[in-house]
């Protein structure tokens, strides 16, 4: 009865008043795809410009399928995590093959790039299956509402918080519900100072009842970061910029331009040092000074490129790389 109830109460509370995403706006399964591969590791905020600006470009599985992959990837470019274009292009190539988009989550789970919980909220949101999401939202709220001390790191765990979520889901509003539920873990229950005397389930919460919810949940192995320092180049000429292009077969970012290192430019002249760039990739944390430099005439060649600011937004551009414009005031 509890578990039936908490999955009540989400609802009501999310139809009562929640944000108002563009993504929420639709019942299009490729819209709600996007903006799911999109959300992965990402802001919300940050997502929105992405998707309109994606949607705008290919508003479809055939115009996305059909779209030469620096394309995909330009627009990608400052969202991060770029091998969630490369999967979304190839898996809109085999919707594209198998002539209609997938609408049971064992065939959505069967696409590039979506794994449990994208093929779950697909499911749900689009197609009202009834198959709860489990990401790090909701790993928090379970494990406050529950009391549950266990690490979220285990499989273990996290298999058990998925059967606690589904005991909780609304069969007959498993998309709202599913919403409700990473809406409450996004708006109210915070990773710090969570908003208890505003959440729908506080009278539910086995952690707000003890006084305890600022110490779940519980993650037992963390990640050290690694502090990284470097340079980016700035070399122009004739009113353009050189960039680097990363390898094909490179592990991170493939195909990417980027600004060049002293390293890629033995030979390069420094000059003009206009700042410093922080930048964050999961736990690495990069300082990098950006200068000016010059380099011989005969110098440039593949794998870089030259290239004029407002030819910039249709290559796939590194973040670190718009940054360091961004602050030589070159973009």
């Amino acid at each position: 009865m509890k578990a039936a109830a908490i999955g009540k109460k989400l609802v009501a509370w999310y139809r009562h008043g929640h944000r108002d995403l563009p993504w929420r706006r639709t019942d299009d399964p490729y819209r709600i795809w996007v903006s799911e591969i999109m959300l992965q590791q990402t802001r919300a905020s940050a997502v929105i410009p992405y998707y309109e600006r994606f949607l705008e470009r290919f508003p479809t599985v055939e115009a996305l399928a059909a779209a030469p992959e620096q394309d995909v990837l330009a627009l990608w470019s400052g969202l991060g995590y770029y091998s969630r274009a490369r999967n979304l292009r190839e898996a809109a190539r085999t919707i594209l093959a198998a002539g209609k988009f997938p609408n049971g989550h064992d065939e959505l789970l069967a696409l590039p790039g979506i794994g449990d919980y994208t093929a779950a909220a697909i499911a749900s949101i689009a197609f009202q299956l009834p198959h709860a999401v489990l990401d790090g939202n909701v790993l928090r709220v379970v494990a406050r509402v529950e009391k549950d001390a266990s690490d979220i790191g285990s499989p273990r765990t996290r298999e058990r918080f998925r059967d606690v979520a589904q005991g909780w889901l609304d069969k007959r509003n498993p998309g709202l519900f599913n919403q409700a539920l990473m809406e409450l873990g996004a708006t109210v229950c915070l990773p710090r100072n969570p908003l208890c005397q505003v959440c729908p389930l506080s009278g539910d919460c086995l952690a707000r009842q003890a006084g305890v919810e600022a110490q779940l949940p519980v993650k037992l192995r963390k990640i050290v970061p690694v502090k990284l320092e470097g340079t980016l180049l700035i070399v122009q000429r004739k009113g353009r910029i050189l960039l680097r292009q990363r390898e094909a077969k490179a592990s991170r970012m493939a195909g990417f331009w980027d600004l060049p290192s002293p390293e890629d430019l033995p030979d390069s002249q420094p000059g003009e040092l206009f700042g410093e760039i922080r930048h964050t990739i999961t736990h690495h944390h990069y300082r990098l000074s950006v200068r000016a430099a010059t380099i011989a005439a005969g110098n440039g060649h593949a794998p870089f490129g030259w290239f004029r600011t407002a030819e910039l937004e249709a290559i796939p551009i590194s973040t670190t790389a718009r940054k360091a414009l961004k602050l030589a005031g070159l973009a």
